[in-house]
């Protein structure tokens, strides 16, 4: 297989997957804000799980971390590593991957967005704002890392972006959709980088079980600290789906940036 073959199948495959993440991002709009059954499907969701009082300080110490000072560090570490790496375009591409999927949240969060009134509140939380900045900068730095370096990314990534999107969840800040819909934006920008950018690219032995183990190692840590379905064992399967349901998008997320990424 030739070199220009191998890159425009990369191409085609990031650009495949920018489509599967704004089809995924237009149907949580349409399903999860601007209709009754799924705002109800949605806001009963994000009540499924509770936490005590230590528990819920504890999460919110979490979100403490999440903030632009954050994002200001993670951007000087990515331009820093594919400076490293004498890539230029790849120190762009981070940049705009994290630049990128926060504004798009912002905007579509508080410009475009609405929310109609069914009964349960008017005020738009689609995207996740938090999960955004944690879940683009775990974009940014598989886009920039060496291939070699990337299963360790997808385990403290996933961890990290599990834990952030599952809080806001557990704090009330966020509804299941808000999350998921942040890893769409962030999927999409991350895609699209990559087909611009359409260098070879090649799978890692490990990077699939180090974003499962990352994911699910979040969720464990939230069971340990005090997380617990809001009507006791009556209610686990529900809260089980719906912390489950986000860790399983957080891995499939990590998993797409990683197979979209450049091997150089």
């Amino acid at each position: 297989m030739t070199d220009t073959t191998t890159r425009r199948g990369t191409a085609v495959t990031a650009a495949w997957t920018a489509v599967m993440a704004a089809a995924t991002l237009a149907v949580l709009v349409q399903v999860a804000v601007r209709s009754a059954r799924g705002q109800d499907w949605d806001d009963s969701a994000m009540n499924t799980v509770v936490g005590g009082r230590d528990t819920r300080l504890t999460v919110l110490s979490v979100l403490g971390y999440v903030s632009i000072g954050a994002i200001v560090i993670v951007v000087i570490g990515c331009v820093a590593v594919a400076l490293a790496r004498s890539s230029v375009r790849l120190a762009v591409g981070a940049v705009a991957v994290i630049a990128g999927s926060n504004l798009t949240t912002q905007v579509l969060k508080h410009a475009i967005l609405d929310r109609p009134d069914f009964g349960l509140g008017t005020l738009n939380s689609l995207p996740s704002g938090h999960t955004t900045v944690v879940a683009s900068s775990v974009g940014a730095a598989l886009l920039v890392a060496p291939r070699l370096a990337r299963p360790v990314i997808a385990l403290a990534g996933g961890f990290a972006t599990t834990l952030t999107g599952a809080s806001t969840v557990v704090a009330g800040w966020h509804r299941p959709s808000d999350v998921i819909a942040a890893l769409a934006v962030s999927l999409l920008w991350t895609a699209v980088v990559a087909v611009v950018v359409h260098a070879a690219s090649e799978p890692v032995a490990g990077t699939f079980a180090a974003a499962v183990v990352g994911c699910g190692g979040a969720l464990l840590v939230l069971v340990a600290i005090g997380v617990r379905p809001v009507l006791g064992w009556d209610g686990f399967v529900q809260a089980g789906l719906v912390l489950g349901a986000v860790t399983a998008a957080t891995a499939v997320f990590v998993l797409a940036c990683a197979a979209v990424a450049p091997a150089e």
